[in-house]
């Protein structure tokens, strides 16, 4: 796939510049490499293999423009791994470019907006809906929005509709996978103040529903349901952040669901030193079989931010399953004037039952992130993590040995510099 097609795009934000003097034209670049080493990254490290070692790049050029009554955004990107395409190929069959974002913002009046087309849609701490800028590729919405702002209010309407194409007959939708959702709505409304805030969200999602001798056959849409809440607030000098969401509806076409998450963190910082501890319980179901399925998940979430940077829950896995307790504390070191050291162990516990009455201990994982600000547009990235996994461990990953080492090494640099702007705005 070549990019001449965007170039006429490139011409329309061009000339809107020109025709509307009181605007913006921005171009940004988001370069990222990373190398990673996984000896036990994301599952229990098997007998006889070797470790994985690879280097992926993210290539994201980022197109905005803006008025007094519109915002346009245009985000392109090609991820791919060091050495998929071999020397001297003519074209790139590894499908690695596409469109990320693409999607305009009309503002009706000083208060109401309406925004439409792909768009990554983020909220809160990213429990629920984040952007996922950890992966290459991020995550992103088909959707639109209706939105309000006000003083120290917000409020955001979101809809989705998911196809695979235009057809004269029938809705199936057949992609599935990581709750990609057929229909979406929710509401999301905040409220600041000048120390703390407050969010409710209600998100409703429908997925294909399928009958027949092979399992499908599209027959209805069966709906997942999250409403909660997310908040900040300070007592004195301790600032504390926490979850409450609960899920119900279905799990599967024919399965009731009644989940929940509860998080509470609290984060000191007496000088360049901040000190953190917490706790996040999401329900599950016990082994041994429940009535309803009591499993939790936190569905669009940058879920690489929570539970282990070594992603062994709810990173593409631990849905539908014994949930988990996480008791986790944290300390971030300023090791000098631009850069920093983050250590993190987190305490890991099944929050249902295993079958057999075997222990509910799962693991104790070490993680440790050094950030180096290199100058304004770039900045190096360093972490090792080490899963300390226990016997019951392997009881929700495929039965693999824990005892084996599970460790896993990365390092990442990011160049994000702004490369053109036009600043029409000022008299």
């Amino acid at each position: 796939m070549t990019n001449n097609k965007f170039i006429p795009i490139l011409i329309a934000f061009a000339m809107l510049s020109v025709f509307q003097l009181k605007a913006q034209l921005t171009l940004e670049a988001d370069l990222r490499a990373r190398f990673e080493y996984r000896h036990g990254f994301n599952n229990l490290f098997p007998d006889n293999a070797d470790p994985a070692a690879f280097v992926t790049q993210r290539s994201r050029l980022n197109l905005g423009y803006k008025n007094e009554m519109l915002r346009l955004y245009i985000s392109v990107q090609d991820v791919s791994t060091w050495g998929d395409t071999r020397q001297l190929q003519i074209g790139d069959d590894n499908s690695s470019f596409g469109l990320f974002q693409a999607w305009g913002r009309l503002y009706l009046d000083e208060n109401w907006s309406v925004k439409a087309g792909r768009q990554a849609i983020s909220y809160d701490d990213q429990r629920i809906f984040g952007e996922v800028d950890w992966t290459m590729q991020g995550r992103f919405h088909d959707a639109a929005l209706l939105k309000y702002e006000k003083d120290d209010w917000k409020a955001d309407l979101g809809f989705a509709f998911s196809q695979e194409g235009q057809s004269n007959e029938g809705s199936g939708f057949f992609i599935q996978g990581f709750f990609t959702y057929k229909a979406m709505q929710y509401a999301h409304v905040k409220k600041t103040w000048e120390k703390s805030s407050i969010s409710f969200l209600a998100l409703n999602t429908g997925f294909q529903k399928f009958t027949g001798i092979d399992n499908d056959q599209p027959d209805g849409t069966f709906y997942r349901h999250t409403a909660g809440s997310h908040f900040t607030f300070p007592i004195d000098k301790i600032k504390f952040n926490g979850n409450v969401y609960y899920q119900f509806g279905k799990a599967n076409a024919n399965t009731d669901l009644a989940g929940y998450l509860l998080a509470l963190e609290a984060n000191y910082k007496p000088g360049k030193t901040l000190f953190g501890l917490g706790f996040e319980l999401i329900s599950g179901t016990d082994q041994a079989g429940e009535s309803k399925n009591k499993s939790f998940f936190p569905l669009y979430g940058t879920n690489h931010k929570f539970n282990g940077f070594m992603d062994y829950f709810y990173v593409g896995n631990h849905a539908n399953n014994v949930g988990l307790n996480d008791l986790y504390a944290k300390v971030v070191f300023a090791t000098g004037e631009k850069n920093s050291l983050l250590v993190k162990g987190h305490y890991f516990v099944a929050n249902a039952a295993f079958a057999n009455d075997e222990d509910s201990y799962l693991g104790t994982e070490l993680d440790l992130v050094f950030n180096q600000q290199l100058m304004k547009y770039a900045k190096l990235n360093v972490g090792y993590s080490h899963m300390f996994a226990s016997e019951s461990m392997s009881l929700i990953k495929g039965g693999r040995p824990h005892d084996n080492t599970n460790n896993w090494a990365w390092v990442q640099l990011i160049i994000k510099p702004e490369l053109f702007k036009t600043d029409f705005l000022k008299k």
